[in-house]
């Protein structure tokens, strides 16, 4: 399935409420919030594997990343904006970050926002 394919079959299955607010910013707020509930689940799976000893749920972790993406897929819609230009930017950004890719802590403690995101 294309990225393209995917987005259309989510956006089928998007809910699309009356919230007092404008229809951009009540997409948005969903897909925040749902992304949002998404982390915490998957978070959730881990506790319970690391303090109360559970086997770790790899179905559960594959079931909350594909809602993690669907929601993500639908930020994306709001947002006019594809899968593939967003990993080209986060890239970029990663770039200078860490030149020559090569990670360092004192990179990623002293870095230089303005000029990571100025191709954004």
């Amino acid at each position: 399935m294309t990225n393209e394919e995917y987005r259309e079959n989510v956006l089928k299955t998007e809910s699309v409420k009356e919230v007092n607010l404008d229809l951009f910013t009540s997409r948005l707020l969903h897909a925040v919030m749902g992304l949002s509930t998404e982390a915490n689940e998957l978070l959730d799976n881990l506790k319970k594997h690391i303090f109360y000893g559970k086997e770790l749920n790899i179905v559960n972790i594959k079931e909350e990343a594909g809602d993690s993406d669907w929601y993500m897929e639908v930020l994306l819609d709001i947002i006019n904006e594809t899968r593939e230009k967003i990993h080209h930017l986060n890239i970029n950004k990663l770039s200078k970050r860490y030149p020559g890719q090569i990670f360092k802590s004192s990179s990623a403690i002293n870095r230089n926002t303005d000029n990571e995101l100025s191709h954004f």
